[in-house]
């Protein structure tokens, strides 16, 4: 693993345009140093060694102390140069001025990753990958019909905020203080009650700006976000399961509500055509990461826009699929690793992927437990070497622990998974070399 330096160390970074400038400045120092030995070395020099007899030993250290104290010195002057100017140009910004030039140096210059999914796997998969690239376009599915946004998709025709409001946090500048507030569910009155203070900034903003890719936009701002966040398609639609014996059943969450083997998933209406902007963010892409997310209700429907899963299987990007960790009650009971590819292939050309990433790592038992108890279990992996797929399969243990709702739940680890992209996508590797994604 090759070291990648951190907080102050990180204007040693390449890319960074910090370390030619520093050169500079030392040799033209030195050469200042050298004019003036030159002009007045010989008198001064025994000026001083009249002035202080000193042994040669103990000049020697003087002299080493003096280099010492002033190059130290010198380079302080020059950060605090840099970061006094860089204050007085933008004096609201809290950033350290290491990170904000290794972003705008270093990140902005980075690979272009397109991220589709939806729910908190999306979310999880953003949080990693705004350390690595500031080029990031998540894609979003718009299915949702409960909670909060099902209500406001009621009461307000819009288009769900739930999905998209995670991701902008996800990918904002200063996600730990933004999102307590953002986040925030009201208690009362009963008309507000349960909405999230995200999804009503949302809803505004779009009454706002006249249209939901404009809100996102506004928001994007607000919150200073690394990347963009595109939902899939501008249209207004659900999502319609055919479960296996035969009864069809419209509205995400009645479907999982319903807990029956699922045979195919459709949208309500057609057609429905993807926004623009996801085509193109899919067309220019380096990488296409797949993953993770609830099979049906967070991966497929972003597929069953119009155009969507074409344009992926057409990209020349490099393409990757993120395996689920457990399978879900009411939407892939029982489902092993194969079965999840078996039922992804029926909606996009599995065969067309790079990469797919498992976990070979086993939760903890207690997690575990209470999992069971609630008809879930982790995704077996019983997928052979090699597959009928041609797929690349990375096994490394992605598991991280998230508090959802008060409750502990088994999540991939945004830290985990990040590191194995840039270790195994051709991507990263051409781009920054086998290493660790930097802190910010």
């Amino acid at each position: 693993m090759t070291w990648r330096p951190r907080g102050t160390l990180r204007w040693l970074y390449p890319g960074m345009r910090v370390k030619r400038w520093l050169a500079l400045a030392f040799l033209s120092m030195g050469v200042l140093t050298l004019a003036v030995l030159y002009a007045f070395g010989i008198d001064l020099m025994r000026f001083l060694y009249r002035s202080f007899p000193l042994t040669q030993t103990t000049r020697y250290g003087l002299a080493t102390g003096a280099l010492l104290t002033s190059v130290a010195a010198f380079l302080y002057a020059i950060l605090r140069l840099v970061r006094s100017v860089a204050r007085g140009v933008a004096p609201a910004s809290h950033e350290k001025m290491a990170a904000a030039v290794y972003r705008t140096r270093v990140l902005e210059r980075a690979p272009r990753v397109v991220a589709i999914g939806g729910g908190t796997g999306l979310s999880t998969l953003l949080r990693g990958l705004k350390q690595v690239t500031a080029n990031i376009t998540a894609i979003v599915t718009v299915t949702d019909d409960g909670g909060s946004s099902g209500r406001l998709r009621d009461e307000f025709d819009v288009l769900p905020p739930g999905d998209v409001r995670n991701c902008l946090l996800a990918l904002a500048e200063d996600e730990s203080r933004l999102s307590d507030y953002f986040q925030h569910r009201f208690q009362s009155p009963p008309e507000l009650a349960g909405h999230s203070l995200g999804n009503l900034v949302l809803v505004g903003l779009e009454q706002a700006t006249g249209g939901f890719d404009r809100a996102i936009e506004a928001m994007s701002h607000f919150l200073n976000v690394r990347g963009r966040v595109l939902p899939a398609t501008l249209t207004k639609t659900h999502l319609v399961a055919r479960f296996a014996d035969g009864e069809v059943v419209e509205g995400e969450t009645r479907i999982v509500q319903a807990g029956r083997r699922i045979a195919r998933v459709s949208l309500s209406t057609s057609p429905v055509p993807a926004y623009e902007r996801v085509l193109e963010a899919i067309a220019e892409a380096d990488l296409i990461v797949l993953g993770p997310g609830s099979l049906f209700t967070s991966l497929v429907p972003n597929l069953l826009v119009d155009s969507i899963a074409e344009a992926i299987e057409k990209a020349s990007a490099e393409k990757a699929l993120v395996a689920n960790l457990m399978t879900q009650p009411g939407e892939t009971q029982g489902f092993t690793l194969s079965d999840h590819l078996r039922a992804l292939n029926d909606y996009i050309h599995v065969g067309g992927f790079d990469l797919l990433f498992v976990n070979c790592a086993e939760p903890a038992e207690p997690l575990l437990a209470g999992y069971r108890s609630e008809a879930a279990e982790p995704v077996a992996d019983d997928l052979p070497t090699p597959n009928d797929y041609g797929l690349t399969v990375v096994r490394e243990d992605l598991i991280g622990i998230a508090d959802l709702a008060g409750k502990t739940t088994v999540k991939h680890d945004p830290d985990k998974l990040t590191r194995a992209l840039v270790r195994h996508t051709r991507t990263f590797v051409r781009r920054f070399g086998v290493e660790e994604p930097g802190d910010d």
